[in-house]
């Protein structure tokens, strides 16, 4: 959410098992949008949210198991009613749900609301970590929460990473160093901003599995930025790709565990097509190979004449301080009229170079230049099976959506993120999906596409890098 954000340095309490509803093989459901799955839905009906509503999702796997997080009972003014699981065992087939306890109110717990929900797994201490953004009853972003899990589906009440001293907090993002050889093999770092002093980055860590964190670090600096997203490398290394003012993607790296951060360089400088009545701000999405190539994507409209539209763009770094010029992902044709926006991608952990496998989920416009009474939001899906090199023809996994059957908040509110995973060599995604409401109850909730091949016909190679 665009909110301020909570903080002490607290030990987890004893795990508590959440609402869990098991959710039929993906395609089961006739109702759902092109035989998808809902694999998640909104429960509450606590006045001036919107109901049912959710949005948002992140997703991690592990293994065959996969976790996904997602906001439930979205507010115009700011964050949900409280973040929602969903979790596959069986590499996104099959899923249980239900909803983290003793988050916010509506589930046992002090804060008002929450927001930003993000996935990760410890290796090291066998151990799921759902961070997220609790908000106070003045709907002030208060600091980053961490809910725990053994087994993804019975969750701990949470404690705070950072946060809860009086300043404001946005858009936390967690990772765990799962590398068995790496020097700081079971370090956790949280990423977010402090609103309240100009979105000023800060960083904190945990080396026991989420139960208790460092106190803040801010990169060399002190750099202000929205919606990082951490990876470690195999080494390691720890990058942090975030936006700098929706005009510039940037990136900072630490080598030695979190003790330190150094200063930001540049990805790239770059210009977004204003997408008609959604919210959707040009924030990357980041993930990582086998052998620590970052795969940074984000929308742009470098590539339409006149700015007129957006297309998905790629980075990579083999290191976090050189990038590649970004390339057009082709979707499309670069004068198709189509607007590609939020993105999520995800990279096969077990493969790398020109092996490297990639997932790619989007919401998109067919017309650009439609109204906000007119629009149809869909979302699209592409793949490749060399590292970028080619891609697949796209696939429409849900929509059209009109914008009237969507959360409102700061335009229609699918997320300012959705989420990829790949498990088993397919992609797993999870995103929202608006159905026609009955009377004035809304009917947004999140959908899996359930496991999709990578690669299979190669259309384009991606449009030649530029600067």
């Amino acid at each position: 959410m665009r909110l301020p954000y909570a903080r002490c340095w607290c030990v987890g309490a004893a795990l508590a098992v959440s609402t869990l509803t098991v959710v039929p093989a993906a395609g089961a459901d006739p109702a759902a949008p092109h035989g998808l799955s809902q694999i998640s839905s909104d429960p509450y009906t606590t006045a001036g949210a919107q109901h049912a509503t959710e949005a948002e999702p992140d997703t991690f796997a592990w293994g065959s198991t996969v976790v996904a997080a997602v906001q439930v009972g979205r507010y115009a003014d700011g964050g949900a009613d409280n973040i929602g699981w969903a979790t596959s065992t069986d590499g996104g087939t099959t899923w249980a749900h239900g909803f983290l306890p003793g988050l916010t109110t509506v589930s046992g717990g002090q804060w008002a609301r929450a927001s930003d929900p993000s996935v990760a797994y410890d290796a090291k201490h066998g151990t799921w970590l759902v961070s997220g953004l609790v908000i106070d009853a003045a709907v002030n972003g208060a600091g980053v929460s961490i809910s725990r899990s053994t087994d993804g589906v019975t969750w701990s009440d949470p404690v705070i990473a950072a946060g809860n001293n009086g300043k404001g907090y946005d858009k936390e993002w967690v990772v765990c160093d799962d590398t068995a050889t790496s020097p700081y093999y079971g370090t956790c770092y949280v990423e977010v901003d402090v609103t309240s002093s100009g979105n000023r980055i800060v960083m904190v860590t945990s080396g026991d599995g989420g139960r208790t964190w460092s106190a803040e670090k801010s990169p060399a600096g002190a750099p202000s930025g929205l919606g990082g997203q951490p990876l470690v490398q195999p080494s390691g290394t720890v990058v942090v790709p975030y936006s700098s003012g929706f005009g510039a993607i940037r990136a900072f790296t630490s080598t030695d565990g979190g003790s330190s951060w150094g200063s930001p360089v540049l990805v790239a400088s770059d210009e977004d097509h204003p997408v008609t009545g959604v919210r959707a701000e040009p924030m990357p999405s980041a993930e990582i190979d086998a052998s620590g190539r970052i795969y940074l994507v984000w929308s742009s409209c470098r590539f339409r004449t006149g700015c007129t539209a957006n297309d998905i763009v790629m980075s990579t770094s083999t290191d976090g301080r050189v990038w590649s010029a970004e390339s057009r992902i082709p979707i499309d044709a670069a004068t198709s009229g189509a607007d590609h926006f939020t993105p999520g991608v995800g990279v096969d952990r077990t493969t790398s170079g020109s092996a490297a496998k990639v997932g790619l989920t989007y919401y998109f416009f067919p017309d650009a230049g439609c109204t906000v009474s007119t629009c149809q939001l869909e979302v699209g899906f592409v793949s490749s099976a060399n590292g970028g090199s080619t891609w697949s023809a796209p696939q429409t996994l849900a929509g059209p959506m009109s914008l009237s059957w969507l959360a409102q908040a700061g335009g229609a509110m699918v997320g300012d993120y959705i989420s990829t995973s790949i498990v088993g060599g397919n992609a797993v995604s999870a995103f929202a999906v608006g159905r026609a409401p009955s009377g004035s109850t809304l009917d947004q909730a999140l959908y899996t596409s359930g496991p999709l091949p990578i690669g299979g016909a190669n259309t384009m190679s991606s449009d030649s890098p530029r600067r």
